[in-house]
């Protein structure tokens, strides 16, 4: 629920640029500014969050951030005169919020709940993170061609506090608050509970010391910028450009919502099956066949763009969306390999690469479409990225396994 809400937040904004350059008369850049703030805080404040969420408790730390979504669409909604508003609160609140609950959150959940099946559980929660991305989506363009701007956003906020309420009745932190064990776990002993010392640890320093430890591993650098462009061909091209980008080829905003939903849908067949193959076939291998596929299909989405949906722009959606958020349970085994107990932490930190990643996307992107007329160039952009990961992900496999006791 929490990660349903928190992903209904991410996509939004792709819906709502059009509405706000016409009524509010902001520029596209303006606009791509808060979002850019927003995807980087989006990733940044990630590492810090699971490190709070082992000194504080994952249901405090949840709600917290779902309490702060809430208010900030309230204010998105109500009190944004200018850009420079809509810059704070979509860029700082909500940017804030949203990086409280992702990936490394569903990996912190997964880490501290199972033993066993551990990528299968990854996969299942990411695919909740992109049900609400994507799924949300159709019901917000309705509405949006209802009503104006204002109610998409407001429904998020609602979403949320539905999501609060779900959180403190039933979330726990650990197998450990019910009296259980993770599943699969063999010892009597592992339930789950984080360590004495990372809740005795301030979260703050704990989060630098694993930053630092990372910056010194080269294998932390693969992942790190193989991530960034990730982002890059996902967040960034999809969340914030691919529903304008369709409005100037003369398709109506629930026709492209309609897509994004396909996405999404796929999204979650593509992520659970990725968590799968993860649990059995070697993570770096699955992740650089996923990236050359992902740059296949948006080296030809210029030429698929037309008006009205057609099978050509269904079939992009169903491939994309299989191949846009399968690279996440791979990459957390990696990190769950290379890194042990911190394994959260350095994911949160390559997770801060990839908004980078996002964030400058969304941005240029922005730019290049009011610079050129035209989003032809940024699809381009992505398929070259989708390709450089790939290359980056095959060299992987010459990165030196670390021994399982580490």
């Amino acid at each position: 629920m929490a990660l349903i809400a928190a992903g209904s937040f991410t996509t939004i904004a792709g819906l709502v640029t059009g509405p706000l350059v016409d009524t509010k008369g902001w520029g596209r850049t303006g606009i791509g500014a808060g979002v850019g703030i927003n995807m980087v805080l989006y990733g940044a404040v990630a590492p810090f969050t699971a490190a709070a969420m082992d000194r504080y408790g994952v249901r405090r730390v949840t709600a917290l951030a779902l309490l702060v979504l809430a208010v900030s669409s309230v204010l998105i909604a109500e009190l944004t005169p200018s850009v420079l508003w809509f810059v704070l609160w979509w860029g700082l609140l909500v940017g804030i919020g949203t990086g409280s609950i992702t990936m490394v959150f569903g990996a912190t959940v997964a880490n501290r709940w199972f033993r066993e099946k551990i990528g299968l559980a990854t996969g299942v929660l990411t695919a909740a993170s992109v049900l609400g991305q994507f799924a949300m989506l159709p019901l917000l363009s309705v509405v949006l061609a209802q009503q104006d701007w204002r109610w998409p956003v407001l429904m998020c906020g609602g979403l949320a506090v539905l999501a609060l309420i779900g959180v403190l009745i039933f979330l726990r932190d650990s197998p450990a608050a019910v009296g259980a064990l993770r599943y699969g776990a063999a010892d009597s002993r592992d339930d789950g509970a984080p360590s004495a010392t990372s809740r005795s640890v301030n979260p703050f320093r704990r989060t630098i010391d694993a930053l630092r430890e990372c910056l010194r591993d080269s294998r932390f650098w693969v992942l790190a910028f193989m991530f960034a462009l990730c982002g890059a061909t996902t967040n960034g091209l999809m969340w914030s450009h691919f529903t304008p980008a369709a409005h100037d080829h003369g398709m109506a905003a629930t026709s492209a919502s309609g897509l994004l939903a396909i996405i999404g849908a796929t999204n979650i067949l593509g992520t659970v099956s990725a968590g799968w193959l993860s649990d059995r076939i070697e993570p770096r291998l699955l992740l650089a066949l996923f990236f050359l596929g992902r740059g296949l299909s948006l080296a030809v989405l210029p030429v698929l763009l037309v008006s009205d949906l057609n099978p050509s722009l269904v079939t992009f959606a169903v491939f994309f969306g299989i191949l846009d958020v399968a690279t996440v349970p791979p990459t957390l085994a990696l990190c769950r390999h290379y890194f042990g107990e911190n394994a959260a932490l350095a994911f949160g930190w390559v997770n801060v690469f990839h908004q980078f990643g996002a964030g400058a996307m969304g941005l240029v992107g922005g730019m290049i479409r009011e610079v050129g007329g035209s989003y032809t160039p940024v699809w381009i952009l992505g398929a070259v990225g989708c390709v450089l990961a790939a290359v980056l992900g095959a060299t992987t496999s010459r990165i030196h396994r670390v021994p399982a006791a580490r």
